[in-house]
């Protein structure tokens, strides 16, 4: 049995193509151009390569795209002090704060300075409380883009069990959240979790989020399972690789590669929620 294969290559360009859509209606019907604002502070080599891509996406779908490149001795009242500048733009509809940060910063007060209307990464607690009461509002880009990699597989979610392995506030605990907003029922299992290989090889939706490379071994999944494997990895040849040990996993029904898988979708959200913010659908 081998699985199928989830292309979030092709998922997400289907959602830069109804952003883009989105976009082209925002301008003709209200004069909006919406606005996204990235602040990338210190020169983290990872960090760049994100920003350009996003600088691309922006650009593939009609997304004005403003990226301030601030110094790594940089300040944190120096940089709030940019996000209340920038929270007070009516061209900007969008900010984000390229993570991680220099030491000299604390993440959490960078996150809170910004405005919650304009919190596009689903980062502020206003949009995880939003999340947590099953209220509208901005969620993580990584989940969102989860829930896309599955709907377009034609499973539903509904009475399924559902495993998260991993409970970070960026991708475990809103994709558990997420998939129980679906009706799944949801079990999210982490470093110490008692007997998680029995409770992963019964999950009909695995999500792994561990940032450990080949983490989830083949005796950790269910045949027919779908598996979404959140991770980007090394392996000790120093290959991109995801959580999942893939060729053990080829049991399950369906599965996203690393890379090609998860990777595409962050950045397709991160689209779909700036159009939202400028009043966008």
């Amino acid at each position: 049995m081998s699985a199928a294969l989830i292309d979030g290559k092709a998922v997400a360009a289907a959602v830069r193509a109804r952003v883009a859509a989105g976009c082209r209606a925002l301008r003709e019907e209200r004069g909006v151009t919406p606005g996204l604002a990235v602040l990338l502070v210190g020169e983290d080599p990872a960090s760049q390569i994100y920003v350009r891509n996003k600088e691309r996406a922006c650009a593939e779908v009609g997304i004005s795209s403003r990226v301030y490149r601030l110094p790594v001795q940089t300040t944190q009242e120096e940089l709030l002090a940019r996000i209340a500048a920038l929270g007070g733009d009516d061209a900007v509809h969008g900010i984000l704060v390229q993570l991680p940060l220099p030491p000299q910063i604390d993440e959490r007060a960078v996150i809170e300075a910004i405005p919650p209307d304009k919190d596009v990464d689903g980062f502020h607690p206003q949009s995880a409380g939003r999340l947590l009461v099953g209220e509208p509002g901005f969620v993580p880009c990584t989940p969102a883009g989860i829930l896309e990699l599955i709907d377009s597989t034609g499973v539903s979610v509904e009475g399924k069990h559902c495993v998260v392995i991993g409970r970070s506030n960026i991708v475990g605990k809103p994709t558990a959240l997420l998939l129980l907003g679906r009706n799944g029922t949801v079990t999210v299992c982490h470093s110490r979790t008692q007997g998680l290989q029995e409770i992963a090889a019964r999950a009909d939706i695995l999500v792994a989020a561990v940032g450990r490379a080949g983490f989830v071994t083949g005796e950790m999944v269910k045949p027919g399972a779908l598996v979404i494997d959140v991770g980007m990895n090394r392996d000790a040849a120093g290959k991109l690789c995801g959580d999942v040990d893939f060729a053990a996993a080829q049991k399950a029904a369906y599965i996203t590669p690393v890379p090609g898988g998860v990777g595409p979708m962050t950045i397709a959200m991160l689209m779909q929620n700036t159009l939202r913010a400028a009043g966008g659908r």
